[in-house]
Parts: C-alpha cells; structure tokens; sequence
C-alpha cells in the first residue's frame, strides 16, 4: 500500500506515523533537491513539510506529549528524509534536539521556551563565545560557526565560556578551571551571517551567526551533564549526535538503488552486453551493499544495546568499554563507509555522474561535506580510542561520559 501526504493531518504521536509521513515526503524533496541546494537554504514550504512530518517533536518525551523515539527509530527516519535530500535530512536531526535539550532544563523553562513540540533549535554547542554573568544571567557574546538550520529555527542555543569581572569563572565543584554551557537565546536576537556557499550539504543553510551583548536568564542555560528533567535514554550528553549518521546512510541508500537502477537499463556501447551482465557492475554493486549492510547493522546494533541497558534503568556505566565506544565509533564508520560507497558508485557510472543534473554529483559533494563533520573526525576515534585504552577521551560527551 502507498503512504500518500496528508500535511493536514492531526500531529502524529508515534514512530510508525512520523516514518510513515517521512516515506511520504522523501520523493518530494527529492523533486526540491535542485531547488534546496540553489537556495542554500531550506524553502519555507519545505520547512513546514518537514515540521508536519513530526521529526522536530521526536525527542520530546512523553511527559511533554511528545513521542519519545529511541535512538533506532530516531535513525530510520532521519535516513528516510535524507534518502530524499540530505540537506534536508541534516536540518531534521540538528532541528529534533529540541526534545533532547527539554531534559536539561528546569520544567518550567521548558514550558516557557518550548511552547509546542514543533519547536526547532539550531546552533554550535561548542563554546566559541564569551558569557560575562550579570545579575540575573549572562551577558552574551560571540561568532558562532556551522549553524545548520539556523535559518529557520525559532530558538539557537550556542555554547559560551563564562566570565565573572572579566575573569574566567571556575566551576564550584572544582571541576572546571574555566566553565562553559550552552545558552538559549531567540532566533530573534541572532545575526544571521549569509556565508555559507559551499560543496556539499548547501541547502542545510549552516551560516556564521553572532551576538553582542546579549541578555540571557541564567533559567536559560543548561549543560548536558545536568539532567534536571526526567532521568531516561535521552537524558544522556551524547543524546543530541545520535541521529546525525543517518543522514550518509540515507544518502548511501540513495545512491546504491539509483545505480542498481540505472545499471538495468544501460548496455556497453562497445560490447553490447547489458551492464546487468558484467563483471564490474555485479562485484561493485554486491560489494558496496556489503559494506552498507555492515555499517548500518553497526550503528542500530550499537545503540539498541545503549538504549536497552538505559530504558532498563541502567547507566551508560554499566555497558562494558567496548559496548560503550561501539556507538560513536559507528557513527565515524557510517559517515566514512557511505562517502566511500557513493564515491565507489560514482567511478561505476563514469561519465553518467558528473554533470550536475546527476543526483550522484550531489551525493558525492554531500558526503564529502557531511564527512568534515566532528560526528565523522578523528577527535571521535582518538576519544574512542583512549576511552578503550583507560585514558581519559578528548570528547568524553560523544561517550556519554558526565565527570
């Protein structure tokens, strides 16, 4: 049975609704691709599709009315929308940390700041800025990088050292000689830097942004290792990265059944022999399914066993170091493995992919994009790495590690 678009709909409340409208739009964003990418920036319209398919809400846990995927049906949806258009797919997974973020804020913050669960939320949680604390809050400034879907988000949340009199501030407990955390601040009192003209991922609209000055209520901030909502899977740091690889698997699936497509209607102009019949066509197409297979079990293996000891009222402590580092390992692995099979697959068509009307042209420069990302960096490997080998990991929060 076909899944038709109904944007009229009544909101969906469970995983089978939001993949079932996902199906449904994914052939429409494929039409837009095109036009996405021209924009540099996700339309409107688009924008609001996406919102009715339910993705934004996804996080929000079902205190808050919200569906409250697991981290496995998270993925297949994100990878369904990025089957139609990876930019599009990549500011669904930035947007649906919402739901995510609702768990490290005080309850009536988030009634406040969320006031439905369609709310999006774009920026960089790394602290490129500077927060000087006033009475009442922070006063906020900075130039911020890489802020996919900021273009149509209703709030930003940008990450910020803190200072006090001008000095660095040290956390109370002694932790942190200089402190920092994440601060909400409206989409409103953004600036919006139009440079983002890039490769790949161009309709993701990820510019530079900056604020000066800006006033920001301490009930505004947050860190993500203080869980001040309900304890649970998603009340976890690594909660916002986790549905970010399934946009090169979308993307890799995409490019795998467009050429397997392709290949049964080509013949070798030199030999006559259906491109179905030879050698190359078979060993790349089954090799690169292999490798898809693989990356992809990887990644719902790793994170169905997170979220079965979580949702059993465990911690992230309880999985061995192996079990632990295999998730943000697989992430790496799945962003890698899919540039590398759509690279694969855009040699096998030759001169069928270069011409920019090719959706493998636009695959190929996505995935090389979308691979600059610290989801698919050595930071998360060398992090992976020492953890496995009882250091202390650079990144501790792509492990989910608190202290």
């Amino acid at each position: 049975m076909s899944t038709t678009w109904n944007p009229g709909a009544e909101a969906p409340g469970t995983a089978a609704e939001i993949l079932d409208r996902a199906k449904a739009l994914a052939p429409r964003l494929r039409e837009r691709s095109q036009e996405i990418e021209q924009a540099r920036q996700l339309p409107q319209d688009v924008v609001q599709m996406l919102r009715d398919t339910g993705v934004f809400r996804m996080c929000f846990g079902r205190e808050w009315g919200g569906p409250e995927l697991t981290s496995m049906e998270q993925v297949e949806i994100v990878e369904t929308l990025a089957y139609g258009d990876a930019s599009a797919g990549w500011c669904a997974a930035i947007g649906a940390m919402t739901g995510a973020i609702s768990n490290f804020l005080e309850p009536a913050t988030v009634k406040e700041v969320f006031p439905n669960l369609d709310v999006i939320t774009a920026g960089l949680i790394a602290p490129a800025g500077r927060a000087e604390r006033v009475p009442g809050g922070f006063r906020l400034s900075g130039r911020w990088s890489f802020g996919s879907g900021i273009t149509h988000a209703d709030w930003v949340t940008s990450g910020a050292f803190i200072y006090q009199d001008g000095e660095p501030w040290a956390s109370p407990d002694g932790s942190n000689a200089h402190a920092s955390r994440q601060f909400l601040v409206p989409r409103a009192q953004v600036e919006v830097i139009d440079n983002w003209d890039t490769t790949g991922l161009c309709g993701s609209g990820s510019c530079d942004y900056t604020m000066t000055d800006v006033f920001v209520p301490e009930e505004h901030t947050f860190t993500f290792y203080n869980v001040k909502g309900r304890p649970g899977p998603l009340a976890q740091p690594d909660s916002f990265m986790r549905s970010l690889s399934a946009v090169p698997l979308g993307v890799a699936r995409a490019a795998l059944d467009h050429v397997r497509e392709t290949a049964l209607t080509r013949v070798d102009r030199m030999t006559n022999t259906p491109w179905a019949d030879t050698f190359r066509a078979q060993v790349t197409l089954a090799e690169c399914e292999a490798e898809f297979n693989a990356t992809r079990n990887g990644v719902y293996g790793s994170s169905r066993r997170h979220w079965e000891v979580l949702a059993a009222g465990g911690t992230l402590d309880d999985l061995t170091p192996v079990e632990r580092a295999a998730s943000s390992l697989a992430w790496v692995h799945a962003f890698r493995t899919s540039r590398a099979i759509v690279n694969r697959l855009y040699d096998l068509l030759q001169t069928w992919s270069i011409n920019r009307s090719s959706p493998m042209d636009r695959w190929m420069r996505d995935t090389a994009t979308m691979c600059q990302h610290v989801a698919a960096s050595d930071l998360i490997l060398e992090s992976g790495g020492a953890y496995l080998l009882g250091r202390p990991p650079k990144f501790r929060m792509s492990l989910g590690i608190v202290k």
